[in-house]
């Protein structure tokens, strides 16, 4: 089942999500400062393609430089990012069919706001 889903997914609205990630984290990787956020982007641009199966976890070891790091994200990227979670979410809602991709976006606005300190994680 979570090999459909994430199939679905990946047609519906998957490639688009992670696309902006990919942005993201190209655009932070281009200044040495931002090269954190930039990392933080791809994985949850490889957890964007296929995230049926798999979970965001708190990482033991993640301290205040990922809090202050977590807010520098929040105002540069992360709203944006969640804003395309709730609009892609919403879209999804209004069929029958793409509910469960819908509340998966849902899920997947947590982590677009404040990603470092995150860790993904594949379930059993």
């Amino acid at each position: 089942m979570r090999v459909l889903l994430n199939i679905i997914w990946l047609v519906l609205c998957g490639f688009w999500m992670a696309l902006g990630y990919l942005v993201a984290g190209v655009i932070c990787c281009v200044l040495v400062v931002t090269i954190p956020f930039g990392l933080a982007s791809f994985r949850i641009a490889n957890y964007a393609l296929w995230p049926f199966g798999r979970a965001v976890v708190d990482r033991r070891d993640a301290g205040a430089a990922s809090c202050l790091g977590n807010v520098i994200w929040f105002v540069f990227a992360g709203l944006w990012l969640a804003l395309g979670h709730v609009f892609t979410g919403v879209a999804l809602c209004l069929t029958i069919v793409g509910i469960p991709l819908g509340v998966a976006n849902f899920k997947m606005i947590p982590v677009s706001l404040m990603p470092l300190g995150k860790e993904i994680v594949d379930l059993p």
